[in-house]
């Protein structure tokens, strides 16, 4: 019984009960349904979802919800936003608000196209190259430093002078051939650091093939660096196309967000004053990059232990005395029993851990079950019941008491 604190009534004392051991505090875990749904009670990967989301709607049924054909002319000329042109109309009363609606799905489908074939090809040669290692390591490590040095923009602008009608897709197709070596590259570190793990010594012990041991043993450990991977290339996808489009290298033929920009830029529009004509192409580009990029985010806490944490909301961090600042880490632990007479409150380090200490209302608290106050202490220094301690005195002199078991 020593080093245990009991609580004993005197009636039960007196009846020669026995000591009842004290309760230890159970922590508490989320339901089955919220530990799914982490990644999206995150604010900014809801946030990213809402607004990617939204372009893919105007990206399916933009051209036919579009109330003008994007390129009919009109009499309507550089006519400012009004009920019958939402978002007004060019130097020769083409609809602004048609061509933003049909030239999403252009945006879309090169970004997303571009991500999905640079992603699978970064996974292809980077795992493979982690893997199987030996001659087939350096083969696929040197194509991956010859892709790397690529320029993708003088690429495009050489093919696109070749072929006067290329479009979307030729510009995605190249895209996602120059685009995937830096995903290749991380995905290879981070299954040469997979390959030698204990889960896969024992797949590869119970006689599993070696393609199989890739697919369900290695692939889902490099989820979160996939992903993050497509997110970035649709990113860098969606701007290079708005770029080459701006700057007439794609057919100018092809509506998209690039389009619109080139002609207002050809037309001499902010100069004018029509800031109608370009301000709503550069928000559409500006919110689509940000969703991405708070989805990138979102992806990092939910991955990440340590950024967990932050990815709260700033309500509940303030309930529980946190306040994250730039260069540190909050990291919360659930179940953290708080000590007796005052809460527990949660500091953060520069090196992300964090420590628990009692608010000053804890010192001189009455411990429950005696008549006497004694200030509550802790931490590795605190003494145990029925152990020698020594007690320093006002005065700097030290005296050896022994404390009651």
């Amino acid at each position: 019984m020593t080093g245990i604190p009991v609580q004993m009534d005197h009636a039960q004392l007196d009846n020669g009960a026995e000591p009842l051991a004290p309760e230890v505090p159970k922590r508490r875990k989320g339901s089955p349904k919220k530990q799914k749904l982490l990644f999206l009670r995150n604010g900014k990967s809801f946030t990213g979802l809402a607004i990617l989301g939204f372009f893919a709607i105007l990206a399916v049924i933009g051209p036919w919800i579009a109330p003008y054909d994007p390129s009919a002319m009109s009499s309507d000329i550089l006519q400012p936003p009004s009920g019958a042109h939402w978002l007004g109309t060019t130097h020769v009363g083409q609809d602004v608000f048609s061509q933003i609606l049909v030239g999403t799905r252009g945006v879309m489908i090169v970004g997303f196209i571009a991500g999905i074939g640079a992603t699978l090809l970064s996974i292809l040669v980077g795992v493979s190259a982690g893997f199987l290692g030996g001659v087939s390591d350096e083969l696929l490590s040197s194509l991956s430093n010859i892709f790397l040095v690529i320029p993708a923009l003088p690429l495009i602008i050489i093919v696109a002078g070749q072929l006067p009608d290329a479009g979307g897709l030729t510009v995605a197709l190249i895209l996602a051939a120059t685009s995937w070596a830096w995903g290749a590259r991380i995905l290879r570190a981070q299954t040469l650091s997979l390959r030698r793990r204990d889960f896969v010594e024992a797949a590869r012990a119970n006689g599993e093939s070696t393609w199989r041991i890739v697919w369900f043993e290695t692939l889902p450990n490099l989820t979160a660096i996939m992903a993050s991977s497509f997110v970035g290339t649709v990113t860098f996808a969606i701007l290079m196309q708005t770029t080459l489009a701006f700057i007439g290298v794609t057919s100018i033929s092809d509506w998209n967000w690039g389009t619109i920009l080139f002609w207002a830029e050809q037309q001499q529009a902010l100069s004018r004053g029509a800031w109608w004509w370009f301000v709503p192409a550069g928000l559409c580009i500006a919110m689509l990059g940000m969703a991405l990029t708070l989805i990138n985010f979102g992806i990092d806490e939910f991955v990440n232990p340590r950024l967990r944490s932050t990815g709260a909301s700033p309500r509940a961090l303030r309930k529980r005395r946190i306040s994250p600042r730039i260069g540190f880490t909050a990291v919360v632990r659930e179940g953290a029993p708080a000590s007796s007479g005052g809460s527990a409150t949660t500091t953060s380090r520069p090196d992300g851990a964090t420590r628990p200490g009692a608010s000053p209302a804890s010192t001189g608290a009455t411990s429950s079950g005696t008549g006497t106050s004694a200030p509550i202490t802790g931490g590795p220094g605190t003494p145990r019941p029925g152990t020698s301690h020594d007690d320093r005195d006002n005065d700097g002199t030290t005296t050896r008491k022994e404390s009651v078991r």
